[in-house]
């Protein structure tokens, strides 16, 4: 993802940037060659969205190498190519080979992807230093929670950011989200853009792989909060352990100078149990223990609940949201907002009748009679959570849409076939954002692993997500409840032909028009064969007698039938 919009800037020249990367890592070994005094007021590690006046960040990468691409940067007005020795060296050969006769500024660093964030941050004039920010991880629950954070620190006063999977809003003003969290330049352009806006905080989600990656850097949040952490993410992580301790990340001196954890899984109690020393803490639970507790749940519209803690602090809490799982992660927004330094009865006066945030494609309802219902469920702890939900509230029966991503950790693929097969009454297995990958082995996955819970009468592989969607729709009862989970607001699936336009809620809505448009159809043929049978009434009791006020009586009598009908 590169910016269309970018930060003002008084820029520097590149020797002024190479004394303050040196001033901030005195240990690395960074070298700086630039004989023309290039002046710099950008950064960005794309060569197509490079503008007059940019570094551009030639990086290393799975695949290529960035400096594969200098020529064009050069070409598009970058003024320092930034990259390893190897980098830079293939750099200086191309330009030469292009005939390039003003070369750029090189600047050479061992891990160039670990400086990116310095360099943008410096760049822009270090922005997150003039916010509050907020950062979110976990592996279920970061969207809804960062919206949450977002609604009631507006509600507060503040103008604030929000970046994260669905979308990057900035003081009103929003961006496409391509990336969870989005890589070092763009983050600190998007928080430079919110300062020059007025912006004053920033919630944003935090990715394991953001995390792995040092997008983050060198940004310290003000506060961070854990949601979870369950099976996800295991093709880039490969164990569970990695992927906790990419998580861990964030919960040090170094990224965060307030951390709070829920402690309901045992991830959570490690982790506050490691962080503690290091990071001031707060943890919260819907168990007993210390902390902040979740007390005196009931359950309605509006759930409501009290945060008690152990010091005697307590915030009566109201949520429209809906879904047990809910409760914690509005639970995790309050007490970051309090641990933040908001007072409790700040608190209470913007929660008001009851906490409202709309989540795009999170537990959205889009249709009723029978009830559909859009969610991001996409791992099986979620999918288990969001079942276990919308049972209660399900009069008739609880019926499934689900499939699995492809080139994701594909041995949560037959657990997630045996969740929706255990918690659901009718599964339909069918496809999900497949990327490169070949969509049947995805769906035969899951298929094995919900056939092993129970025989195949219950459950079928419907390939292609619209036909899914739609039958699951039109054979659904009014009192029945349909979960289309796994892309929540996204609004293309990626494939091997490309990315595909393709949003569940609106397919949804096709099938609910069609479901009514059906409905219509069968009461006008009734209306009919109503009205012919009433017809018929009248002709043959006015035609029983030849006298005319036999006749009018006989058509009072139809009358009177054709009301009662």
């Amino acid at each position: 993802m590169t910016l269309d919009i970018r930060p003002r800037v008084s820029g520097m020249t590149t020797v002024h940037l190479y004394a303050e990367l040196r001033n901030l890592h005195p240990e690395l070994p960074i070298e700086v060659d630039d004989t023309g005094h290039h002046y710099i007021s950008g950064v960005t590690a794309s060569s197509w969205g490079v503008r007059k006046g940019d570094i551009f960040a030639a990086l290393p990468g799975a695949h290529t190498h960035g400096s594969r691409f200098a020529v064009d940067a050069v070409k598009a007005g970058a003024q320092c190519i930034f990259s390893d020795a190897e980098g830079v060296e293939n750099a200086k050969k191309l330009l030469k080979d292009a005939r390039i006769h003003r070369m750029p500024a090189f600047l050479t660093a061992e891990n160039p992807g670990e400086l990116l964030g310095d360099i943008a941050a410096l760049m822009y004039g270090k922005p997150a230093d003039c916010l509050r920010s907020f950062a979110v991880t976990g592996t279920n629950g970061k969207t809804t929670t960062t919206y949450i954070l977002d609604d009631l620190l507006r509600k507060l006063g503040r103008v604030t950011g929000l970046i994260g999977t669905v979308e990057v809003r900035l003081a009103g003003d929003a961006i496409p989200a391509q990336l969870t969290t989005p890589m070092p330049a763009d983050l600190q352009a998007m928080l430079a853009i919110l300062r020059e806006k007025g912006g004053t905080d920033v919630a944003m989600e935090v990715s394991s792989h953001a995390l792995s990656q040092g997008r983050t850097k060198p940004v310290c949040f003000t506060v961070a909060g854990f949601t979870n952490l369950t099976q996800d993410h295991l093709d880039f992580h490969k164990t569970m352990e990695e992927y906790y301790e990419a998580k861990k990340v964030l919960f040090t001196p170094e990224c965060s100078r307030r951390c709070i954890v829920c402690v309901d899984d045992a991830w959570g109690q490690r982790l506050a149990s490691e962080t503690e020393a290091s990071v001031p803490l707060a943890v919260f639970s819907r168990l007993e223990g210390e902390g902040w507790q979740v007390e005196d749940i009931q359950v309605g519209t509006p759930t409501r609940f009290m945060l008690r803690h152990t010091d005697g602090r307590e915030l009566p809490v109201a949520s429209f949201l809906p879904a047990d799982f809910n409760i914690s992660n509005v639970a995790l927004a309050c007490v970051m907002l309090v641990e933040s330094g908001v007072s409790i009865e700040g608190m209470r006066t913007v929660i008001g009748e009851g906490i409202d945030a709309h989540v795009p494609g999170r537990m959205e309802i889009v249709g009723r009679c029978p009830r559909v219902v859009v969610d991001f469920a996409h791992n099986a702890a979620a999918l288990e959570s969001a079942l276990k939900a919308l049972r209660p509230t399900t009069a008739g029966k609880l019926i499934v849409v689900t499939g699995s991503a492809g080139e994701r950790d594909v041995d949560k693929r037959p657990e997630m076939g045996r969740v929706v097969a255990r918690f659901a009454d009718r599964v339909y297995i069918t496809d999900d954002d497949p990327h490169m990958e070949d969509p049947a082995p995805i769906r035969a996955a899951l298929l094995e692993g919900a056939l092993s819970v129970r025989g195949g009468g219950t459950t079928t592989e419907v390939a292609l997500r619209q036909d899914a969607i739609r039958e699951a729709i039109l054979d659904a009862g009014k009192q029945d409840t349909v979960l289309l989970a796994g892309r929540g607001h996204e609004e293309f699936m990626p494939t091997a032909a490309g990315d595909i336009p393709f949003d569940d809620r609106v397919e949804a809505r096709k099938a609910i028009a069609e479901r009514e448009a059906i409905a219509e159809r069968e009461a006008g043929v009734k209306h009919v064969e109503g009205a012919e049978h009433v017809e018929g009434t009248e002709n043959a009791e006015g035609e029983g007698s030849a006298q005319g006020e036999h006749s009018a009586q006989g058509a009072g009598n139809a009358g009177q039938k054709g009301n009662a009908l």
